[in-house]
């Protein structure tokens, strides 16, 4: 199995970074559109800081439309705007705007699930104490939750790359589509193995990062 890998070291390289470059950039955006999005989600829920039932309502819509849609589906849906975006429907930076979509929708949920995880004890402890309402967000609200806001973003970057595989089959590039050519279409069932155990390692070690940067920055 290991021969086979040595034989397709260059193709599996260049698989590999392909599938680096489609969730770095879901990464991107999951980061600077879905953190924010899920704060907005859990600060106009009811009863938070900035309640505001319509907000609520059309920001929470909108995400539960994004992650109820079948993902090829909606890759096959956003080719008009995938194109209008880079010029292309095909390629790796074509296949990694629907995954950006997608990734903002999954992590803003994890972001407002931490969130609403956070006892309602320290924003009244808060408010006691005079805070702001911008010192509540960014002094406790956000500090108390950073914990479980790492366990979600290292959760989103394994759906990210487990995403990133079937782009392989609309002609996105990466590990998917090296395993469906090399591995499927040619018989080479060991290759494919060997392409799925490198995909189990990388996944195990990001499991692993995310939980011990969760558990350095959980205080309670």
């Amino acid at each position: 199995m290991w021969h086979d890998v040595l034989q397709y070291r260059a193709q599996i390289g260049e698989a590999i970074g392909e599938t680096f470059m489609m969730v770095g950039i879901s990464l991107a955006a999951a980061i600077l559109l879905g953190f924010p999005l899920g704060t907005l989600m859990y600060l106009t829920g009811k009863g938070q800081l900035y309640e505001h039932r319509g907000w609520s309502a059309v920001l929470n819509s909108a995400v539960n439309i994004i992650r109820s849609f079948p993902f090829l589906l909606l890759v096959v849906f956003m080719i008009p705007l995938t194109r209008l975006i880079v010029g292309t429907a095909i390629g790796t930076l074509a296949a990694s705007v629907p995954l950006a979509i997608v990734a903002v929708a999954i992590y803003s949920r994890f972001v407002e699930q931490s969130l609403l995880e956070v006892p309602r004890g320290v924003m009244e402890a808060a408010r006691a104490m005079g805070a702001s309402k911008l010192a509540i967000i960014f002094k406790f609200l956000l500090v108390e939750a950073r914990s479980g806001l790492v366990l979600g973003l290292t959760s989103s970057t394994i759906s990210f790359i487990s995403y990133s595989t079937v782009m392989g089959v609309v002609g996105g590039g990466g590990v998917g589509d090296f395993a469906i050519r090399y591995g499927y279409q040619r018989f080479e069932t060991e290759l494919m193995v060997a392409v799925i155990v490198l995909m189990i390692i990388l996944v195990q070690g990001i499991q692993f990062a995310g939980n011990a940067i969760s558990r350095r920055l959980d205080k309670r």
